[in-house]
């Protein structure tokens, strides 16, 4: 997990992608071209919450996300996830 220097504003929460997996259940390896984008991450950072509705999700935790989620951004050499709390489906 990486130690940024960023508040998210209102409900938006900062996710750090995890990796794509590399190697099958069963113990195939997965060749660079066939990876698919994981739809897991890790929260690093989160913001206030709304007015009358304080954040569910806080730093450290592993949350699964839509495919389409939230605005990609390159920090310190680290690409993240910029999202509402709306967009992350649950927390693994």
């Amino acid at each position: 997990m990486s130690k940024v220097n960023i508040t998210p504003l209102a409900d938006r929460v900062l996710v750090e992608p995890l990796p794509a997996e590399t190697q099958t259940a069963s113990g195939l390896f997965i060749p660079d071209s066939a990876q698919e984008k994981q739809h897991k991450g890790i929260v690093v950072a989160v913001g206030t919450g709304k007015k009358d509705e304080p954040l569910t999700v806080k730093i450290g935790d592993k949350v699964l996300y839509g495919k389409y989620s939230g605005s990609e951004l390159k920090l310190e050499g680290t690409d993240f996830l910029m999202m509402r709390e709306d967009d992350i489906m649950a927390i693994i």
